[in-house]
């Protein structure tokens, strides 16, 4: 899978999905600051996947104008499930590593399901991306952007809103568009 083509698809994802719906309120000052690193992963083997994640987090250590890095998995985590399974190992990595408090992981997947959801809820389009993504959030700049955010333990809710009352014919419309040919 051609790289530019992976990270665009991706970034209009960011603009048309989650910044457009406003999903993540802080995503599109890094957007356009353009402190967003975008890395795509061309590794089926998920120990590979994982030292891309390892090498993510040294990026970030060393380069403090990167707010945020979304890691693109664009072959090897179609299935939602081995993606989870990728997740929580990423997650443990994460603490082996002494990364606990400094970095955290959101996840995004073109089949992502909320346990407890039917899959064809519109809410899922909340965590839905054109590719497998693992997104590393720096928790400092995190906890200072929540606390000048107004009402931010609603932001889930109103996402779910939001979602819900667009519907998922339009999300779906959406991430086709967001694919770059």
């Amino acid at each position: 899978m051609k790289e530019d083509a992976v990270i665009q698809s991706t970034k209009n994802w960011l603009e048309k999905v989650i910044i457009h719906f406003n999903f993540c309120p802080f995503a599109k000052k890094e957007f356009v600051g353009e402190s967003i690193h975008y890395e795509h992963v061309d590794e089926r083997a998920v120990d590979e996947q994982l030292a891309a994640l390892v090498y993510e987090f040294e990026r970030l250590d060393n380069n403090p104008n990167i707010e945020t890095t979304l890691v693109i998995l664009a072959i090897g985590q179609e299935s939602f499930f081995d993606y989870l399974d990728l997740l929580e190992l990423a997650n443990r990595l994460l603490v082996q590593m002494n990364y606990e408090g400094v970095y955290q992981l959101a996840s995004f997947h073109p089949d992502y399901c909320f346990d407890g959801v039917r899959q064809t809820d519109p809410s899922n389009y909340t965590n839905r991306s054109p590719y497998p993504v693992i997104h590393i959030i720096r928790e400092d700049s995190l906890q200072r952007a929540l606390e000048k955010y107004p009402d931010p333990e609603n932001i889930p809710d109103r996402n779910v809103e939001r979602a819900t009352e667009t519907g998922t014919q339009v999300f779906q419309k959406l991430l086709l568009e967001c694919k770059a040919k």
